[in-house]
């Protein structure tokens, strides 16, 4: 057991918004959100999955919906509390812990939020390792984990409870609700005992962001670069640096969706990186090849600052380097490639994980 407070708050919010790739929710307003509960409250206790009793109900939190939405629609956390409170009245039992169902910016945030306003622990542990933009892209799915009973809840007061046939229905009826309620919506989802978590679940997420906003925060101390000290910490590559060209985006069916062209610049001169997004970054490409594509990991940093660069923050004019990160290996299986691989989301190429790309180029 660990307390959070501010500064591992700070941390963990940078590196949140690294694994989420660029999507998970603003970051920023995730952060705030989470400063002002901690500040009000006090720390919140992190419990490592090994710690958490096998029989104990827990219940992951986040927030659906279009991450440009929540730029113009910031929730306030009563929504998060009224979603908990609703399914723990549902189930009658008590709910002994909450914990993140991705790793994104503010849905790695929002578990504190909740925790330090109803004084419970959160999880060291999510449903992905990064972030994806559907509901059954988690890894609780690929055990066979029940999405439902889950409860959608909208800054009008408006509660949904949902129970479906399966993790893919549970995805489309939520996600129609959330356009309907406004395109953002906070959700309690996944209800699990202790066992299933430590079963299903990505251990030590919270630590490993944590980890990534540290080692960025003390390489810029040092006047180093902080994306070095990034890409030792994930075992990452360097994909691509230069400056955003050209911004095609447009949020549609619940989802940011478009592509970003990248003008390369130093060793990338000459060079055109097409980065397409629905929400998160799933495939990395120039004319000639594939860099990195899902459930791999696509993350857009700042060239000076090493921070992370959000699908809806991507801006004319921006300089930066994309940057590839090998995902779990629990998405490396058969079914992991199936739900969340390049061809799920209509890209006409089989999944060919990063790490082996790299060799071809350096090859």
């Amino acid at each position: 057991m660990r307390l959070i407070g501010k500064q591992e708050i700070e941390d963990i919010a940078i590196g949140a918004a690294l694994l989420g790739t660029g999507g998970g929710g603003d970051p920023y307003i995730g952060k705030l959100m989470a400063l002002q509960a901690i500040e009000d409250n006090g720390p919140v206790k992190v419990l490592s999955v090994d710690e958490v009793p096998d029989d104990a109900l827990i219940v992951p939190s986040a927030s659906m919906g279009a991450p440009t939405v929540m730029v113009e629609k910031v929730p306030s956390g009563e929504e998060a509390i009224g979603a908990f409170q609703s399914l723990e009245t549902y189930l009658g039992k008590k709910i002994f812990a909450t914990m993140p169902i991705e790793a994104g910016g503010v849905n790695s945030m929002l578990p504190f939020v909740l925790a330090a306003r109803l004084g419970l622990p959160v999880v060291d542990a999510d449903g992905m390792g990064r972030a994806f933009p559907e509901l059954q892209m988690v890894t609780f799915y690929l055990e066979g984990v029940s999405a439902t009973p889950m409860v959608l809840a909208d800054e009008k007061g408006n509660h949904s409870l949902l129970n479906t046939v399966n993790n893919v229905w549970a995805e489309r009826i939520a996600r129609s609700a959330t356009i309907e309620t406004g395109g953002s919506v906070m959700l309690s989802i996944y209800p699990m005992d202790g066992q299933t978590v430590k079963r299903s679940g990505i251990p030590d997420t919270l630590l490993l962001e944590e980890k990534i906003g540290r080692s960025i925060r003390e390489a810029k101390q040092r006047n180093e670069d902080p994306i070095t000290e990034v890409l030792k910490l994930t075992n990452g590559y360097k994909l691509f640096k230069g400056k955003v060209t050209d911004i095609d985006r447009k949020t549609e069916t619940g989802f940011a969706r478009g592509v970003a062209t990248i003008e390369g610049m130093e060793a990338y001169q000459h060079e055109e990186l097409y980065l397409r997004f629905q929400n998160e970054h799933l495939l990395a490409e120039t004319k000639e090849k594939v860099l990195c594509m899902t459930p791999d990991l696509i993350a857009v940093l700042d060239s000076d600052t090493g921070m992370s660069i959000t699908t809806e923050g991507l801006r004319y004019g921006a300089r930066c380097v994309v940057v590839g990160l090998p995902c779990h290996p629990k998405w490396r299986t058969t079914k992991g490639i199936e739900t969340t691989g390049p061809r799920y989301f209509g890209y006409d190429v089989d999944y060919t994980p990063v790490e082996k790309l790299a060799d071809k180029e350096e090859a």
